[in-house]
Formats: C-alpha cells, sequence, structure tokens
C-alpha cells in the first residue's frame, strides 16, 4: 500500500525531479491507491513547490500540466492509500508543516496520532487534513526549529513515533537532500552518478539505475547528488547492504499486453524455470545457497508451519500435501493474520515457512517476529529481494519470477509452489527421507513443467471464449479435492478480486455435507479433476461430485488432463491440461481458472490490473 518515491540530483535546477518522481509513481501504481501528489524543492525557490490530487495518477498529471510547477533539483513523490481520513485533495501527500517550508510523505499508520495531534494543538498548530501524517509533519517541523538539521529531526520525531511507518522528508532551505526514515514499512535506496533515489520497492527508480541499498529496521537515510548516509534512529553509523537488481524497467512494462495480469500470466512457464535455475551442484544434488541455517538443526525439525496471506497462503497448502509426503513431517497452513493471536504451539524444533510475494506483508511479519520470539527458525520464500521479511528471517529461498505489478497475483503463486517443492526436496534429501535417485526424478518432472504450462496456455482460447459469455454470471462455485481443493480456493478468490462477483471454493468431499444445497438450475460449478492416474478413488469420487451437481442443474466446467475421457459425458465444458504427475498438477489446473477470471473480469469492463479496494502490498495489519 502507498507508493514513495524520492529523488535528488546535482546541476541546477530542471524538470528531471519532477519527471522522475511521476515515472516512479507510475511504475508504483500497482500497489493500489487512491490519491497522488509530488513535492519539490530547488535553491531558487524559498518554499516548498506541491501539488496533489484524489483519484488515479492522471489526474495529478492534469494538474501539473494546467499549473506547472517550477523547476527543481530534489522531489518526494506519494501514492496514497487512504487510512486516515478518506480519500481527498486536502488527504492526499505531501502534507506541508512550517507554513510551506517543509514537506513530508508517509506510509503506514502512525498509531499514536490523537494524543500527538493533541500535543501540537495545544501548540497553536492548525492542522488542514484528517490525516495521521500531517500530525508527522508538523511534529518533524518542531522538531527542525530546534536542530535545524533535518536528519537528526526526522530522528527525533521517528523514536516518538508508534505504528508502523516509513517517511521521506524535503526542507526548502535544503534543496539537494531528501531524508527517510523506517519503521515496519518497506523502503529501498536508489544509487545514481549524481543523483540518487528512493523508493517503496526499487520499481519507482528501476528506470534509473540497477543498483541499490537496502535498509533495516529502524534507519535513516539521507540522500544527496553525492552521498547516501544511513544511520539508526539514535545516530549509530551503519552501512547498508547493496545490491544489483536482476531486471529491468522492460520487466515492468505491459509488452504490447492489453494488461500487466495478462502478460504475467503468459510469464508463467519462465518464471517457473526461473526459480528452479542454479539449485543444484554438478552431482545434482540441491543447494540452496541462501538456506543459512545449520543442516543439524534442520535435521531435528519436528513440525513445519506454514504462515502466509491469500494467494500466497494456498499456495502453502499445495506444498503441505508435497512436504508431508516427501519429509514426513506435519505441517500446518496458517493465516499469517490469525497466527500470533491464538497462542500456537511453537518450539526450537519448529520450522516456520514465511511465503510473501513483496516481503513486505505486515502479518505475515509480524507473525514471523513472534515465531523467532518463541525459538522457532525462520525460513522465507519471497520474490522481491531488498524487502524486510527475508533480512528479519533465518534464511530465505527467492523465487525468480521478476516484478507483479498486477494486484491479482498470478507468476508469484505458481513461482511460490515451485519453491516450496524444492524446500521440500531438499530436507528429504538432508533428513534422508528419500533416495537421491527419487530426489532426482521429481526435479526432472519440476523441469518439465515450464513447457507444460506454456502448452496449458497456447490452448486457452476456449477458456477465454468461455469467461467472456458468463459476464453476466452472478456466483461461481469450485470444487476441488487432494492439492486440487486449494486450487478451488485459489480459483475462486481469483474471481473475486477481479470480476466482483461471489465466488467460493469447496473440498468436493464437503459437497454433500452442506454446499450442495446451493445448486440450483444454471449454477455455474468448475470442478478440478484428479488425474486417474494417480489416486483413482479420488478421481471416481469427483466424477461424482459432477454427476451430483449436474443432475441439479449445475453449469459444469470442469478441468481436466488430457485422456480423461470419464469427464466428457457429464461436463458442459471442458479445459484440458497436460498429463502430470500428481503433486505437479497445481502448476497446470491453476492457469485456466486465472486466464478465466481475467478475461471475465475484462469482459466486464472492468481494471484488471487495479482492482477496487486492493492493493499489492498490505503493509499495515
Amino acid at each position: 500500500m502507498c507508493g514513495i518515491v524520492g529523488y535528488v540530483g546535482a546541476g541546477a535546477p530542471s524538470t528531471r525531479p519532477q519527471d522522475v518522481a511521476l515515472e516512479g509513481l507510475g511504475r508504483l501504481e500497482y500497489r493500489g491507491y487512491d490519491s497522488a501528489g509530488i513535492a519539490l524543492a530547488s535553491p531558487d525557490q524559498p518554499l516548498i513547490s506541491s501539488a496533489k490530487k484524489a483519484g488515479k495518477l492522471v489526474n495529478l498529471r492534469e494538474e501539473l500540466d494546467a499549473r506547472p510547477l517550477p523547476n527543481a533539483t530534489a522531489a518526494i513523490g506519494h501514492t496514497r492509500w487512504a487510512t486516515h481520513g478518506g480519500p481527498s485533495d486536502l488527504n492526499a501527500h505531501p502534507h506541508l508543516a512550517l507554513d510551506g517550508k517543509l514537506a513530508v510523505i508517509h506510509n503506514g499508520i502512525i498509531e499514536n496520532y490523537y494524543l500527538l495531534k493533541t500535543e501540537l494543538v495545544e501548540k497553536g498548530i492548525e492542522f488542514t487534513s484528517e490525516t495521521d501524517t500531517e500530525v508527522a509533519a508538523h511534529l518533524l517541523g518542531q522538531e527542525y526549529l530546534v536542530t535545524g538539521n533535518l536528519t537528526k529531526a526526522i530522528a527525533n520525531v521517528a523514536q516518538r513515533l508508534e505504528g508502523t511507518f516509513t517517511l521521506l522528508a524535503l526542507h526548502a532551505d535544503q534543496p539537494d537532500t531528501v531524508v527517510g526514515a523506517r519503521h515496519d514499512s518497506p523502503l529501498v535506496v536508489g544509487l545514481g552518478d549524481g543523483e540518487n533515489f528512493m523508493g517503496s520497492d526499487v520499481a519507482a527508480f528501476i528506470a534509473q539505475t540497477n543498483e541499490a541499498l537496502e535498509l533495516g529496521q529502524d534507519e535513516i537515510v539521507t540522500i544527496t547528488p553525492h552521498s547516501v548516509t544511513v544511520t539508526t534512529f539514535d545516530g549509530r553509523a551503519v552501512e547498508g547492504n547493496r545490491y544489483t537488481v536482476d531486471w529491468d524497467a522492460s520487466a515492468a512494462e505491459k509488452g504490447g499486453y492489453s494488461s500487466f495480469m495478462a502478460k504475467e500470466i503468459d510469464d508463467q512457464p519462465q518464471a517457473v524455470g526461473d526459480t528452479l535455475l542454479g539449485r543444484t551442484n554438478e552431482k545434482g544434488d540441491l543447494i540452496l545457497d541462501d538456506l543459512r541455517i545449520d543442516e543439524a538443526t534442520l535435521r531435528t525439525i519436528d513440525k513445519i508451519i506454514v504462515i502466509a496471506c491469500g494467494t500466497a497462503a494456498y499456495a502453502g497448502h499445495v506444498a503441505k500435501y508435497a512436504i508431508e509426503h516427501w519429509c514426513r513431517i506435519p505441517v500446518e497452513v496458517e493465516l499469517a493474520h490469525e497466527f500470533r493471536y491464538r497462542d500456537p504451539i511453537v518450539t526450537s524444533k519448529t520450522l516456520v515457512v514465511a511465503i510473501s510475494q513483496s516481503g513486505e506483508t505486515m502479518d505475515t511479519l509480524m507473525a514471523v517476529r513472534h515465531a523467532q520470539e518463541q525459538g522457532a527458525k525462520v525460513i522465507s520464500i519471497v520474490n522481491t529481494h531488498g524487502s524486510t521479511i527475508p533480512r528479519e528471517s533465518d534464511a530465505v529461498l527467492y523465487t525468480h519470477a521478476g516484478p507483479e505489478i498486477a494486484v491479482a497475483s498470478t507468476k508469484a503463486f505458481v513461482s511460490q509452489i515451485t519453491a516450496t517443492y524444492l524446500l521440500g526436496l531438499y530436507l528429504a534429501q538432508l533428513r534422508g527421507n528419500m533416495f537421491r535417485d527419487e530426489i532426482q526424478a521429481i526435479l526432472t518432472e519440476l523441469r518439465a513443467m515450464p513447457a507444460k504450462l506454456k502448452e496449458v496456455l497456447d490452448r486457452s482460447e476456449h477458456v477465454r471464449e468461455v469467461a467472456r459469455s458468463m459476464a453476466d454470471a452472478t456466483s461461481v462455485l469450485f470444487l476441488g479435492r487432494h492439492v486440487g481443493y486449494p486450487i478451488a480456493l485459489e480459483g475462486a478468490l481469483k474471481l473475486k478480486e477481479l470480476a466482483y462477483i461471489h465466488a467460493e471454493g469447496f473440498a468436493a468431499g464437503e459437497l454433500k455435507h452442506g454446499p450442495i444445497a446451493l445448486i440450483e438450475e444454471g449454477q455455474p460449478v468448475i470442478i478440478i479433476v484428479p488425474s486417474p492416474r494417480g489416486r483413482d478413488s479420488l478421481h471416481a469420487k469427483v466424477i461424482s461430485n459432477i454427476q451430483e451437481v449436474r443432475a441439479r442443474g449445475a453449469h459444469t466446467l470442469v478441468i481436466a488432463e488430457d485422456g480423461d475421457t470419464d469427464v466428457e459425458a457429464f461436463a458442459d465444458e471442458v479445459f484440458w491440461v497436460p498429463q502430470a504427475p500428481t503433486l505437479m498438477s497445481p502448476l497446470l489446473t491453476v492457469l485456466p481458472l486465472q486466464v478465466f477470471a481475467a478475461e471475465l473480469a475484462g469482459a466486464k469492463g472492468l481494471d484488471i490490473d487495479q482492482p477496487r479496494n486492493l492493493a499489492k502490498s498490505v503493509t499495515v495489519e
């Protein structure tokens, strides 16, 4: 939630600070927002210049075209997702203080804002918005009057704030400086030549530089055109971790697709293939270099708890079937936002696996910290380098899906399944649960999946046709068993996210325990059918489920593997996928559901990349 951009450059004032800020905000639109604004500083201007508008970024651009701001040397920009105070021009960021000499933008929630606001009001400060951020702006202004130093002032303010926050500040008297502070909220630095950058993530500045510096918890960064200085809130100098971003700006562009989601659906064969790259040595053994946990510790693990939210949680449910089968370790899958509030049983022999595309999901981060407080080791599976969750975990396994811009996750999901499978096989190898040739056989099956994913996508036109014909549907039910059950849940989630219609996933075995009461004439039901070559009893049972709902008037849409002729007699529509082992099938069967949801939403004229009310990275609890 919320996008943040900061820029400072050398030379005479120009349009570059504004251009960089607007481009960065455009690349951060995927995070979800309801207003946008920028602030500029220049040695030629005694006050901060700013503009902000409710609504999409185009509204801000139109405002700047109508009322241009002066050239500048530094800029901060923001896209806001409303928390305190509704979406409006007044509540949009930046917020100004010191009679327009200071500008502040903020990502997060300041929980003690009311107490601080009361204190400021008693000092005669007048507020113009309903936001908690304006409190931080005026508080920073008061500290600056005392210290005369923006870095010192923001350090003092940061120590008084409770909640989650990233703050960026710009002062008219220091037009060559931007200062940022982070606590439980993302901020990364981009390193340039005669210019430097900040952003909520590297997408904000990837068109300018691929050299980045990650910040730790409770750190402050001060950038000028020629320097980057990092300190802790109490003033201790630290060195951030420098790294090179391994994708470029073109990876964040649509590349001719109608939407980012359409592109990312088609990216999935490569995403799975890239996640598998470099994971074995010359003997074929798995080597997961970022798993820094001692092997002896991993051999003593007696329980695994997967913590995640939304789509990532469903990837964890798929992983549960595989890891328990391969490793013979019990696996629990917990929604991260419930985990730490129910007094979970966690010991030093518990391995917690945290899954998050962004690495900034606040619910998951809080659950990671709680697990570590209880003595557990934490392995995170994330897509975004430099993010908070992997930095605070004991070990990390990166997916290599590239940037995922669309809010509704697609390629992150299949990459997360792939990464959890690698983790499961690694544990099985380490603990001796499987022979080397068994592991090699499964890895061979995994390496065959990108070609099969592409095959599914290449023949998905029938799925699109059916989806377009159902644009008026008001409810769709999903059924699955075994690994098909979490795929049913994910398919329902995609349809809810994108098409705004009722959609619900059920374990097919639960059908007669209540959900069958929902079946009426014409009710669309999508069924994920297990392979007849695997657990034949499950295949037969799901075929029976199809018969049961069809007999009661359901319109049945069936996902089945090639050659499964048993389903044709009972399905109104069949979406075929290539044959694959049972545990590999989720990578294939989820694709038609993604295509279906996106196409149906498109037929309704909805914004596929930025569904209403949703944000890509949920950085507040």
